[in-house]
């Protein structure tokens, strides 16, 4: 596995004390993030059924160019909970340098808690490629051709 160096700095008033995000496992492919909150919410928030949180995480970072950050939803948050982020994968871009948060979206039948220190989403680190984009009259046929969505078959 290749390594890439992802500098992160803590937010003024973010709780030091938080772990950084981690690999939980040798063969993790994302790093599990951790809600850090300032010291007048560090007893959580609570998240109603179909309401969404901007969770902050106490941290900025710095993305090498030619890589991004993906913000991803835990899976046993999603089952266990419906515990989701609306914009998944969220994409931090190399050049962004602000506060990094998790939107949070309780797709659950009950409140959920999410509490100072709990790990919340899992980071991915991922390659980008950028495309030239050019305009033609015509484009090369295919199979599929024009069919929308559902065209290729229900099965």
């Amino acid at each position: 596995m290749t390594e890439v160096p992802i500098k992160l700095r803590w937010l003024d008033g973010a709780d030091q004390t938080v772990a950084l995000p981690s690999y939980e496992t040798v063969g993790s492919a994302g790093a599990d993030v951790r809600a850090n909150f300032p010291e007048d919410q560090r007893n959580g928030i609570s998240l109603a059924p179909g309401k969404r949180a901007l969770v902050p995480t106490g941290l900025s970072l710095e993305i090498p160019a030619g890589y991004e950050v993906q913000m991803r939803p835990r899976s046993g948050l999603a089952l266990k909970h419906g515990i989701t982020l609306p914009n998944s994968p969220g994409t931090i871009d190399s050049d962004y340098r602000g506060p990094l948060g998790v939107i949070v979206l309780n797709a659950g039948q009950e409140a959920f808690e999410i509490g100072h220190g709990m790990r919340i989403a899992q980071m991915v680190v991922a390659p980008v490629l950028t495309a030239k984009f050019e305009l033609y009259q015509e484009l090369s046929a295919s199979e599929r051709g024009s069919g929308g969505f559902g065209s290729t078959g229900v099965s």
